[in-house]
């Protein structure tokens, strides 16, 4: 175990921004909080999640994925997405942490996609835990800890004094070139995991109940009427599917400059009209379709086909961004009650 003064986190963050490009949650001039490349004198933002969730590190909302230069009826490549360099994604809390094993399931499967495979083999995650969960968090219903993060490495805040302990060979690699860090033993964590415990037993959305979800529930849940009074709020504006730690659907675009094209990715969402349009039409043509398939693939559908594992962490953003208030929970709480 280690430590480092908290006076002293420019210091700890110049050392590994030495090694690789260091991006740490930092607040814009509305107080809101996001992954921003570490420079000289930012401070570490305080608040408990970033708008937007630390998926960007390995599935960026835009990314270059190739070039193509035409000259007659010749085609050259000319790229093949961007560099990548060795880089750290520091606080990262346990929600995120646990979306890059979801996110692994899709991307890293066989075979694997390459542009996010090469981000997080060059990424080193340093996690933090959440010494305050708010009333929107509820990632204990997935089984997770906020109190103790994975990652390379995980951090927590007690006192003055940020605590830091590494659990890979990346981990252990980056601590110990940190000469900054100081040896000290585990009393203070174990008294900050066992506040943070405490807060979590009270929280309101603790007893969330999931028995009327996961494997084997399409039947049940399918053709359930309140879908449709459910998505007559929704606005399909997106907000959900962009902060979201797991969304993961995208579009590939290709943009002609002359006698060039470029390739790109970007995020999409399951809640827009044009998504997954085709020559037939819409598949789901109804916003109640879509609606539906949004949650159930979260709910239903991911768990079916990944071992139980949900494809939600309980992180809160969509309780906190829907401009209708219209989220998970309130699809959970709905349909909790299932007929057998």
């Amino acid at each position: 175990m280690k430590r480092i003064a908290l006076t002293e986190l420019n210091s700890l963050f110049a050392s590994i921004n030495e090694r690789m490009n260091l991006f740490i949650p930092a607040n814009d001039e509305s107080g809101q909080s996001h992954f921003t490349k570490w420079h000289d004198g930012l401070p570490l933002s305080r608040n408990l999640n970033t708008v937007r969730s630390a998926k960007d590190a390995f599935f960026p909302q835009v990314e270059n994925l190739m070039g193509f230069k035409v000259n007659g009826k010749q085609i050259e490549l000319t790229g093949m997405g961007d560099e990548v360099e060795d880089f750290a994604f520091f606080g990262v809390r346990a929600c995120d942490a646990k979306s890059f094993e979801i996110l692994d399931r899709v991307f890293l499967m066989e075979p694997a996609d390459t542009y996010c495979e090469k981000r997080r083999n060059n990424c080193t995650v340093i996690s933090l835990a959440c010494s305050r969960p708010s009333e929107t968090c509820f990632c204990t219903t997935f089984g997770i800890d906020p109190a103790s993060p994975k990652g390379d490495v995980t951090c927590w805040i007690k006192g003055d004094f940020l605590y830091w302990e590494p659990n890979t060979d990346k981990g252990n690699e980056l601590t110990n070139v940190l000469s900054v860090l100081s040896d000290c033993d585990d009393t203070e964590v174990n008294s900050a995991k066992e506040e943070i415990h405490q807060i979590t037993e009270r929280l309101p959305l603790k007893e969330l109940n999931l028995s009327s979800f996961g494997p084997g529930k399409t039947k049940a849940l399918f053709d359930r009427p309140e879908w449709k009074t459910l998505s007559e709020a929704c606005l399909g504006c997106g907000t959900c599917t962009f902060v979201c730690p797991t969304c993961q659907c995208y579009d590939i675009e290709e943009f002609a400059n002359g006698d060039s094209v470029k390739r790109f990715r970007c995020w999409d969402s399951c809640m827009y009209s044009d998504f997954t349009m085709m020559s037939a039409g819409q598949p789901r043509p109804t916003q109640t379709e879509r609606f539906r398939q949004r949650f159930m693939h979260k709910l239903v559908y991911f768990p079916d086909n990944n071992d139980g594992t949900y494809s939600c962490v309980g992180c809160g953003r969509c309780l906190r961004k829907c401009p209708v208030h219209l989220n998970i929970v309130k699809v959970i709480k709905t349909l909790e009650e299932v007929a057998e």
